[in-house]
């Protein structure tokens, strides 16, 4: 089951108390004090781990503590240090203290390792009080106790492009074609109802990440539908393609303006994002309409017609890319980097979408 954010309990060790002990040896006369140190508790450790992808596995376990120290002993021997906690988290996770609401560390490397709560310190034993006027001591430090943190972990996927749209408009069936992803594919709204990863490989050494997230609807960013939810999944993505259904009821340009508008709400980190528009389902319309289609759509938005491109799209159906494909070095990030028509199911422009989000997705890294 996949899931994305937990509430825990997390405590450092205890550390272990000092020894009361005197040294006892036959022909040795006042051996005095010798009573060890208590050892340190375990300290509490977060670790980022490409092994891990979801936080189901503390589903079970809210309460998570490191090893206490042990006490010390006589003949001056200091207790064993408490085991420290490592806790394994996905890329992508946030440790935010809930009281607060602060954001305490953001794992976001694999093998990133940040210490999160020390163990506290073993007593001291009473060999250390002896003096000239306290021969014989007959106490010992206790150890200090270990620090709790009441957490909330919250994993926001991690992602080069993030799909955006309403439900059942193909974002599943893009990214069962162009990556690895095999999310499950149904002619009804709302069939993902998880996020879904998948690596699209660009040539044979390129790659980049895409996220598929539920349906946005109308009020997502006030907790209506799903959107709410699994929006923040894509605030860390680059950039974010826009899939505006030709086949819906709804109007192009309508699904458009309330997808931007529900993003603009959540977040004006999103609203800043790079994106690309794709208009999906073209196979679902008579051939002779989509080219007016499109281009009424291209045109409503501001644009026009591309009358050539970097990227090989089916000029047949229309398309609209910054600078006519006369380059790229001159981005504007408020406009879309194109718009084109697709068609996962019979294949349309999918190749030329996959590379040209490449080129995007280049442009953002740097």
């Amino acid at each position: 089951m996949f899931t994305d954010q937990v509430e825990l309990t997390v405590s450092s060790g205890k550390g272990g108390a000092g020894c009361v002990a005197f040294r006892r040896e036959k022909f040795v006369v006042n051996g005095g004090p010798n009573g060890g140190d208590g050892g340190r508790g375990g300290d509490v450790w977060f670790k980022c781990d490409n092994n891990t992808h979801t936080l189901s596995h503390f589903k079970g376990n809210r309460n998570l503590k490191a090893e206490n120290g042990r006490p010390g002993t006589g003949s001056n021997m200091t207790g064993k240090s408490g085991q420290k906690l490592v806790i394994a988290v996905p890329p992508g996770t946030q440790i935010v203290e809930k009281e607060s609401g602060e954001v305490l560390f953001d794992l976001t490397q694999n093998g990133q390792e940040e210490l999160f709560l020390k163990g506290g310190r073993g007593g001291l034993g009473n060999t250390h009080f002896k003096s000239s006027t306290n021969q014989q001591p007959r106490y010992a430090q206790p150890g200090e106790p270990g620090i709790v943190k009441e957490i909330i972990l919250d994993l926001k996927l991690i992602a080069d492009v993030g799909l955006v749209g309403f439900p059942n408009v193909g974002k599943s069936t893009l990214i069962s074609t162009i990556s690895n992803a095999r999310p499950e594919i149904a002619n009804y709204e709302f069939t993902t109802l998880t996020p879904k990863l998948g690596q699209v490989d660009v040539g044979d050494y390129d790659a980049f990440v895409m996220a598929d997230i539920p349906g946005i609807i109308e009020g997502a960013s006030e907790g209506k539908g799903l959107g709410l939810q699994f929006l923040r999944h894509i605030e860390r993505t680059k950039t974010l393609l826009f899939m505006v259904d030709l086949a819906s009821y709804h109007n192009l340009k309508d699904q458009f303006q309330t997808l931007s508008a529900e993003l603009k709400k959540f977040s004006k980190t999103l609203d800043s994002r790079s994106f690309a528009i794709a208009l999906t389902r073209v196979d679902a319309i008579p051939p002779q309409e989509a080219p007016a289609v499109i281009q009424t759509f291209i045109e409503m938005l501001g644009f026009t017609l591309s009358s050539k491109s970097a990227f090989q799209f089916d000029a047949s159906l229309g398309y609209y890319e910054q600078g006519n494909g006369e380059g790229i070095d001159a981005y504007d990030s408020s406009k879309p980097f194109f718009i084109v028509p697709i068609s996962s199911v019979m294949h349309t422009n999918i190749e030329a979408v996959k590379f040209a989000l490449y080129e995007l997705v280049k442009l953002a890294r740097q």
